[in-house]
């Protein structure tokens, strides 16, 4: 029980941190990205870290005040933003998920042997 224990931590750990690496590389993508994108534009982002603004915010479903994107590119980038920021979302419930059930499993395995009942047999 241990050892699935410290195997489900290690997944844990190993998937949030992937999670933040990646997202972390996307969003500086997204950012350049969006900044060739609008440039020449109305509302054109005055700089790569104005886009980096935006694009932070658009990957945190936050709205932020800039104004949308005028050019179809950048409103194109917007969805897949958005669409990422929710796999992303649900990756995070399932690593959780993931990790409560195995801290749960692992209680009730405690229980049932401080009660002195036998281990069940799915119980390591």
């Amino acid at each position: 029980m241990q050892v699935e224990i410290e195997v489900a931590r290690e997944r844990f750990r190993s998937r949030i941190a992937r999670l933040v690496v990646f997202s972390i590389a996307a969003d500086l993508a997204f950012a350049v990205l969006a900044y060739a994108f609008e440039r020449g534009a109305r509302h054109e982002f005055s700089s790569v870290w104005a886009a980096l603004f935006w694009t932070t915010t658009q990957l945190l479903t936050v709205s932020s005040q800039l104004p949308n994107p005028e050019r179809v590119a950048t409103k194109i980038l917007d969805v897949v933003l958005e669409l990422y920021a929710i796999v992303v979302v649900t990756s995070l419930a399932a690593t959780f998920t993931d990790i409560l059930h195995h801290h749960t499993r692992r209680h009730v395995h405690e229980r049932r042997v401080a009660m002195g009942a036998p281990a069940a047999p799915d119980d390591g």
